[in-house]
């Protein structure tokens, strides 16, 4: 009995141990990177991305909005991979930047990224958004643009964008989502309000999946083709089918006869085996012979023998 209750120990805790590991895998690769639906406060949310100073190429579509700051790795690579992928689908992809607040006395950003952020708001500027991402960020020294700085008006937009990223983030918090950038807000095809903070790439496939965008773009026409589908070639020209190239096969001298046919002359025979026989003529070309007349019944003798 005690070995009984021993063995139904170690069964339970091995039971429970491969349980726990299951789920544990199954958030670790899985559950952790799917959308949020917001529970809380959608009202506001969506007064919020309403309220923002958006980017767009204006293709219009379903809107997708994207909020990230300029140095953002993920953000970057999400637009270089994903982008174009949702505007296959008919969404429309919006940006909304902002200038992250100083960090212990650090700044992090610079004067031209915060003047850039007030342009963008005030104006919604997209040939100068693409200009600005296509520049390396060390690089960008916003030539053209009025400065923040010292400029009233414009450092209150710039801490506008700021307590918009502050009060979003709060707001998602509450219905589960964990902030990373890009943070991706949503509708889905039942009109529900998603979000994602999608620094992690393995997060992308679930929006795809979510608005019907393909998981990759058609492949190029001017792509080779395989070597298993050209068309063969015979002869120095390409085949309809796939037919292989026969070996010519040479012709076999005629065996000597003794006989030289004049040239243009019917043959009368067909050389077998190194000898000539005669043709059958056609039955159109043979003589006719006459019938053999059958033969006189012969006359018996009439003698009778006794």
């Amino acid at each position: 009995m005690r070995r009984f209750l021993l063995g139904s120990i170690v069964a339970a805790v091995v039971g429970l141990l491969l349980a726990g590991a299951g789920y544990w895998a199954y958030w670790n690769f899985y559950s952790r990177f799917q959308p949020v639906t917001i529970s809380r406060n959608q009202a506001e949310v969506q007064q919020l991305l309403d309220e923002a100073s958006w980017v767009s190429d204006g293709s219009g579509g379903q809107a997708l909005y994207i909020v990230t700051y300029r140095d953002s790795a993920s953000a970057h690579r999400y637009q270089r991979d994903e982008v174009a992928k949702l505007k296959a689908a008919g969404i429309e992809t919006r940006f909304i930047l902002f200038a992250r607040p100083d960090l212990e006395g650090a700044p992090q950003s610079t004067a031209a990224e915060r003047a850039t952020v007030a342009e963008l708001w005030l104006t919604r500027d997209w040939p100068l958004y693409e200009r600005w991402m296509a520049t390396p960020a060390n690089s960008w020294t916003a030539a053209g643009v009025p400065q923040a700085d010292g400029n009233l008006a414009r450092t209150a937009v710039v801490e506008a964008g700021r307590r918009f990223d502050e009060r979003l983030s709060q707001l998602l918090k509450e219905s589960g989502v964990e902030i990373s950038y890009p943070l991706i807000l949503w509708r889905d095809q039942n009109g529900f309000l998603k979000a994602c903070g999608c620094a992690d790439r393995r997060a992308w496939a679930f929006i795809r999946d979510d608005v019907g965008a393909p998981d990759r773009l058609g492949a190029s026409e001017d792509a080779p083709i395989a070597p298993d589908a050209e068309a063969p070639v015979q002869n120095g020209q390409p085949s309809a089918m796939p037919y292989p190239a026969l070996p010519t096969i040479p012709p076999v001298d005629a065996p000597n006869t003794g006989m030289t046919p004049t040239p243009g002359a019917p043959q009368t025979g067909a050389q077998t085996g190194g000898q000539t026989r005669p043709t059958t003529p056609p039955a159109s070309n043979r003589p006719t012979t006459p019938p053999r007349a059958a033969p006189a019944p012969t006359k018996q003798d009439d003698t009778t023998f006794y």
